[in-house]
């Protein structure tokens, strides 16, 4: 319902949202353009089958941006910015991988659009790659 302090609407404690996408080469290439992060891993496939690893990696970045996908656009929805994320990485995602970034909504502030959400990043077998929380602040646009 829309109020003064949620013009889009409060979300609600246990609302769920997730999207999904395949990763691709060009997704390195991109993230590398913008950030500078040349990390053989991302690149060497010698070098990168000679780590724990075992291959090519994408970013971190690149994993994780699904998630900004998911806050801004689904929920809580647009003009929502991260405020404060804690983020951990628990397995690699790979080229050709479709990933699935999911959030779901713990705590909600009524007083200002302040909102806390548990948040992850799977791979399309169920793979945990990233998990965490984040605070989310959603003004309107």
């Amino acid at each position: 319902m829309p109020s003064e302090v949620w013009p889009g609407g409060i979300p609600e404690v246990g609302q769920k949202a997730q999207r999904s996408r395949a990763v691709t080469v060009r997704d390195i290439e991109l993230f590398t353009d913008i950030s500078g992060d040349k990390n053989p891993l991302h690149y060497d496939e010698e070098a990168a089958k000679a780590t724990r690893f075992g291959g090519i990696v994408v970013q971190g970045g690149v994993t994780s941006a699904i998630l900004n996908a998911v806050v801004a656009e689904d929920l809580p929805g647009p003009g929502t910015v991260f405020l404060q994320v804690n983020w951990s990485f628990k397995a690699p995602v790979r080229p050709g991988d479709t990933i699935i970034g999911e959030v779901e909504v713990t705590k909600v502030r009524e007083d200002k659009p302040i909102s806390e959400l548990a948040t992850r990043v799977l791979l399309s077998d169920g793979t945990v790659v990233l998990e965490g929380d984040a605070v989310c602040y959603t003004m309107q646009v």
